[in-house]
């Protein structure tokens, strides 16, 4: 039960700042579809949560003196300004856990002002969908002959 606990635990910080850790480790770990849903969307919302609330104390309290003067405009930041045009909030969220990281993903929502509810409800409803589907992919993937033989 112990070691269960321990995995289950690294597992679950390492969902806190990349989210296609957790099918892959949980897969690895042995887990169960829902266990790997678990502990994947948990790492998930628990990040959404400290960058959504513990973001707004620090840009409130704290002053960052950057001297660098980076482009404003990068390809990067170009695409997903992009997203946002197109499809908005449930664009950003769809494509955070794959694209984005947890933390990435919420720091753009936050910055495009969206709701406190609208960003857990849709960082959730992205997480549990893109958990399930990788979680499914993985063990069936695993469950093809030769494949399986190759990696165990």
């Amino acid at each position: 039960m112990t070691t269960y606990l321990i995995k289950f635990f690294f597992i679950y910080l390492t969902c806190l700042f990349k989210f296609v850790a957790g099918p892959i480790l949980g897969t690895a770990a042995g887990y169960g579809l829902w266990e790997i849903v678990i502990v994947t969307v948990a790492g998930l919302m628990t990040t959404v949560f400290l960058f959504t609330y513990l973001g707004e104390w620090i840009k409130k309290n704290w002053s960052f003196n950057v001297k660098k003067k980076k482009k404003r405009f990068t390809k990067n930041s170009r695409r997903i300004v992009k997203v946002w045009q197109k499809f908005g909030p449930i664009g950003i969220a769809a494509i955070t856990p794959m694209l984005l990281t947890p933390i990435g993903g919420t720091i753009v929502m936050i910055a495009f002002r969206v709701e406190k509810k609208k960003v857990f409800l849709y960082m959730f409803l992205s997480g549990m969908f893109w958990a399930i589907l990788l979680g499914a992919s993985i063990q069936q993937i695993l469950n093809i002959p030769y494949i399986g033989d190759l990696i165990r």
